[in-house]
C-alpha cells in the first residue's frame, strides 16, 4: 500500500562502484538476499549508525572498521545478527573474512550489514555459498537489482540519482535504502548506501552524511522504534576527474552537499511513503519553537501518538488528540494561547481552541487524501523542524503480529 511509491526513476552508475546480487536462501529458497558492493581503491567512506545499545554485531565490527581501508560491503537479509552476543559478532568476523579471502583484500577491508529477524544466530554456510555468485555480479548497472535485494518488509525498492556537472565534468550521486517497518531512525535509517564519484577527503565526507542523515533519514519515523541494525554509508570514489574536496566549501562542494541531500531526503521520504500497512503520507511541520529541538519533541509527540495515527487511518479530523500530543511533548512554559493548528490549508484549531471558522467538513476533506500536513505555529520564536511519518492502519498490526510466522 505504498502512497504515492511507484517504479524506481533511472538510476545513474556510479564509476569505481560497483554491486553485485545473489541468493543465500536464508528465508526462503531463491530470494535474492546477499549484496555485496565494491568500492574502488582509495575511496573515501563516511558512515552513521544507530544509537540503539543492543546495536547488531554487523553495526559494531562496521563501526570499528569504517575509518580503514574500506573496500568491500557485505549485506545479507532475512537475518538481524542482533541479540547474538560474541558469537554474532564472531560471524560476521567470519562471513567478512571469506569475502576477503574470495575478493584477495583483507579482512578489515570489508564492512558487513545484516537485517531481518532479532535474536536467531546468523545462517554463515548459506551466506558464504553466496558470496561467489555476488562476486561474480558485481557490475556498476546493479542499483536497482540491489536495491530490491536489500528489501524485507519492503513493498517497493527504494532509490534516487542525482547528476551536475562542475567545470565540464559530470558527477553522480546515486543512493537506496530500505525500511518499512522499526523505523524512528536515530542517526539514519534501517539501512542506506550513497556513492558519488566525487573525490572527498574522509573528514569533510562524514559531516557531509551527518548533516544529511539529520535532515532526512533523522526526520522520519513510522512507529517510533529506533532499529538495532541502522546504517548509512555515504562512499566517495574519487573517479571523477576533479580536485579533492578537502572542507566544506566552494562551488564543487555546494553543489555536491544539494544532490547528496536531495538523494537522501528521497529515499527517507520514500521510506515512509512504504510504511508497514502506511495508507496516507503525512507531514507534521512545527513553526515558532524557541528552539529546534522543542519543534522536534512537539513534532514527534504528534507523528507518535497512537491515537492521532489511527484518526489519521481513520480519515478523521479529530483535532482534540492533536492539541493533547502537542500539550504533553515536555515544551517548558507553553502558553497555549499562542497556539495555531492547520490540517492543510485549514485552521482547525487557533489560540488554543477551536478555530472560529473551523467546519466538521473542511477538516474531513483535508483527512481523505493519501498525502496531509499537520502545520503547528507555537508562536514562541524563530525556529521550525518538518518530520514525515504515516498512518497506522489494521495492516501495521497484521503485518507485525506474524512477521516471524
Amino acid at each position: 500500500m505504498a502512497v504515492g511509491l511507484g517504479p524506481l526513476s533511472t538510476l545513474y552508475p556510479v564509476p569505481g562502484f560497483d554491486l553485485g546480487i545473489a541468493s543465500a536462501g536464508i528465508k526462503r529458497p531463491g530470494r535474492k538476499d546477499v549484496v555485496v558492493m565494491r568500492c574502488a581503491e582509495g575511496s573515501s567512506v563516511a558512515g552513521v549508525f544507530t544509537l540503539n545499545a543492543f546495536c547488531a554485531a554487523p553495526v559494531i565490527l562496521a563501526r570499528k572498521r569504517v575509518l580503514g581501508n574500506v573496500r568491500y560491503l557485505l549485506t545479507n537479509t532475512g537475518n538481524a545478527n542482533a541479540g547474538t552476543g560474541e558469537s554474532g559478532l564472531q560471524d560476521a568476523v567470519r562471513t567478512c573474512a571469506s569475502l576477503a579471502q574470495l575478493a584477495g583484500v583483507d579482512e578489515s577491508a570489508v564492512l558487513p550489514f545484516s537485517t531481518g529477524v532479532i535474536g536467531e544466530p546468523l545462517p554463515v554456510e548459506k551466506i558464504e555459498g553466496a558470496l561467489q555468485a555476488a562476486l561474480d555480479d558485481l557490475a556498476a548497472d546493479n542499483w536497482a537489482a540491489a536495491a530490491t535485494g536489500i528489501m524485507t518488509t519492503d513493498t517497493l525498492p527504494k532509490g534516487a540519482s542525482r547528476q551536475f556537472v562542475h567545470d565540464g565534468v559530470t558527477v553522480t550521486v546515486t543512493g537506496i535504502s530500505k525500511g518499512a517497518g522499526m523505523i524512528r531512525p536515530n542517526m539514519a535509517t534501517m539501512l542506506g548506501y550513497i556513492a558519488t564519484d566525487a573525490k572527498v577527503s574522509q573528514s569533510v565526507l562524514q559531516d557531509l552524511l551527518r548533516d544529511a542523515a539529520n535532515k532526512s533519514f533523522n526526520r522520519i519515523t513510522i512507529d517510533g522504534d529506533t532499529s538495532t541494525n541502522d546504517c548509512c554509508m555515504l562512499i566517495a570514489t574519487g573517479q571523477a576527474p576533479l580536485e579533492e574536496i578537502t572542507q566544506a566549501g566552494g562551488a564543487l562542494f555546494a553543489a555536491l552537499k544539494q544532490a547528496v541531500f536531495e538523494v537522501c531526503m528521497e529515499v527517507a521520504q520514500a521510506i515512509v511513503r512504504d510504511g508497514e500497512g502506511a495508507t496516507k503520507f503525512v507531514t507534521v511541520q512545527v513553526n515558532g519553537g524557541a528552539t529546534y529541538q522543542e519543534c522536534l519533541d512537539v513534532g514527534y509527540a504528534v507523528a507518535h501518538s497512537p491515537l492521532i495515527k489511527t484518526a489519521l487511518f481513520a480519515s478523521d479530523p479529530n483535532w482534540g488528540r492533536i492539541l493533547a500530543a502537542v500539550g504533553r511533548a515536555g515544551v517548558a512554559q507553553l502558553d497555549v494561547g499562542l497556539i495555531d493548528v492547520f490540517l492543510g490549508d485549514v485552521c482547525i484549531a487557533s489560540r488554543g481552541c477551536r478555530a472560529a471558522s473551523y467546519t466538521e467538513e473542511q477538516g474531513a476533506a483535508v483527512m481523505a487524501k493519501e498525502e496531509i500536513s499537520i502545520r503547528i505555529e507555537l508562536g514562541r520564536g524563530t525556529c521550525s523542524e518538518t518530520i514525515w511519518t504515516t498512518d497506522l492502519s489494521h495492516e501495521y498490526v497484521k503485518i507485525n503480529a506474524e512477521y516471524r510466522t
